[in-house]
């Protein structure tokens, strides 16, 4: 099989399905992004860093995540293909970053690096547009996982979570499942259990 001659194909892909995209305006975004694999576990960005890009998965499953004091993990963000992934806070702010971009499975990303960001939305104001659009969906997520996390009981989450994300349920061990929906893995065997 021949390799894809275009490793920005999938976020192309992903940009048309929201606004209008040319060949030669696409032509001028991939002179402005990089692409960067990833072995399982390495890291994208580490608590302290400081946050300089935006992250579009093209291949792979990535987890954001930070660590108590106690030393608990706890998982707020998963991306998978034609998803996002950045710590807004860090990246806006250019502040210590408390939380760590890690790949899950071998993984490939464009990077959008905030110094180049402006000058393509300047030139690409559908592009502009796009990512406007996108971090609307960022927000709106957000709100809504907040809406799930104080309304819906543990088991509640687990349910809405494996029904709306069934890729997720099959591409990431339980335990960072559990870590996302903040109880323990043996919650989710004991739900498992009582399903049976």
């Amino acid at each position: 099989m021949p390799l894809n001659p275009d490793p920005f194909l999938p976020l192309f892909t992903h940009i048309r399905k929201f606004v209008a995209l040319d060949d030669g305006e696409a032509a001028a975004l991939t002179r402005g992004l990089r692409c960067k694999k990833l072995k399982k576990k390495d890291f994208l960005l580490k608590e302290g860093q400081v946050c300089t890009s935006n992250y579009f998965v093209l291949k792979g499953c990535l987890r954001m995540y930070f660590i108590r004091e106690d030393g608990v993990e706890h998982i707020i963000q998963f991306a998978i293909e034609n998803w996002w992934i950045t710590d807004f806070q860090s990246l806006d702010w250019q502040q210590s970053s408390r939380f760590h971009i890690q790949a899950i499975e071998t993984t490939e990303v464009a990077i959008l690096d905030r110094r180049t960001a402006p000058t393509l939305c300047a030139r690409l104001p559908q592009f502009d547009h796009y990512l406007r659009l996108i971090v609307q969906r960022a927000f709106a997520a957000a709100q809504q996982n907040l809406f799930f996390l104080y309304t819906f009981s543990g088991e509640e989450r687990y349910h809405h979570f494996n029904d709306a994300f069934p890729e997720f349920v099959q591409r990431i061990p339980q335990y960072m499942v559990a870590s996302y929906l903040g109880f323990t893995p043996e919650f989710i065997s004991k739900i498992k259990t009582r399903r049976k």
